[in-house]
């Protein structure tokens, strides 16, 4: 069967202004163009779009999606398979926040007891998903499963108190790096003080500490712009500047 855009936008949900703009960035191309000048898709687009749209779904960017459908490594089925698997770890994150909130409510109404810990298991939960989906595969890659599994199992595993301190901690780190950055010098005694903040911040993440996986990290906040982003929201150039503190404090000026 073939779909003008206005029937392909009816059937997917999606709007005909966004069809078109697939076409102008190439992401989803229509199998031929009408005698009437009218774009028209077949079963191979409608199932691309499917595709596009599962990974829409999953937070991925168009680019990113145009990368990866555009690859010679890209295999429909396969992608299939991982959508699948990534749709069922947001399905157990509800599911587990849905649970939490059952619980709450059980807790106000007097009917169950509710631990501290378990207060707080279905959002630390959340912010694992939520790391591996951004960051996963790239720090997977620089750390090694063991490493990053230790550290996410050391997250869950948080009284409420150490997660407090972890949260307070990083926003301290943001306060007093747009101090430090004031001096101008990331080897000074503020910009130090920082880092070893810093420090005292990862290991509450990390199962084991070094100063060159440190060094690796500061690194990613600059290489990396969704670090970057995070850093310069609020001080241009925080990224760089923490990365310059960091190298200094851990004496591993390059990767």
């Amino acid at each position: 069967m073939e779909y003008t855009v206005h029937k392909l936008s009816k059937l997917a949900g999606i709007s005909e202004r966004t069809l078109r703009y697939y076409d102008e960035i190439n992401l989803l191309k229509p199998a031929r163009i009408s005698s009437s000048g009218y774009r028209i898709y077949g079963r191979s687009e409608v199932d691309r779009l499917q595709q596009i749209l599962f990974y829409r779904e999953l937070g991925v960017s168009l680019d990113n999606i145009n990368e990866i459908m555009s690859s010679s490594s890209f295999h429909g089925p396969t992608a299939l398979k991982a959508h699948h698997e990534k749709l069922l770890e947001k399905r157990e994150q509800l599911n587990q926040l849905i649970a939490n909130v059952e619980k709450t409510i059980a807790m106000t109404e007097g009917r169950i007891i509710m631990s501290d810990k378990e207060k707080f298991e279905g959002f630390k939960k959340n912010l694992v998903n939520e790391n591996e989906q951004k960051y996963g595969e790239e720090v997977r890659k620089k750390y090694g499963n063991n490493a990053v599994n230790k550290s996410n199992q050391k997250l869950m595993n948080m009284s409420q108190d150490e997660y407090k301190e972890a949260t307070d901690l990083a926003e301290s780190i943001l306060e007093n790096l747009k101090l430090a950055m004031a001096t101008g010098d990331p080897s000074g005694d503020l910009a130090q003080e920082v880092a070893d903040m810093h420090k005292r911040w990862i290991c509450l993440y990390w199962a084991d500490y070094s100063k060159e996986a440190h060094a690796v990290l500061a690194h990613m906040y600059v290489d990396d712009e969704r670090f970057t982003a995070y850093y310069d929201k609020e001080q241009p150039g925080a990224a760089k500047f923490l990365r310059d503190a960091i190298l200094v404090y851990t004496g591993c000026q390059a990767l």
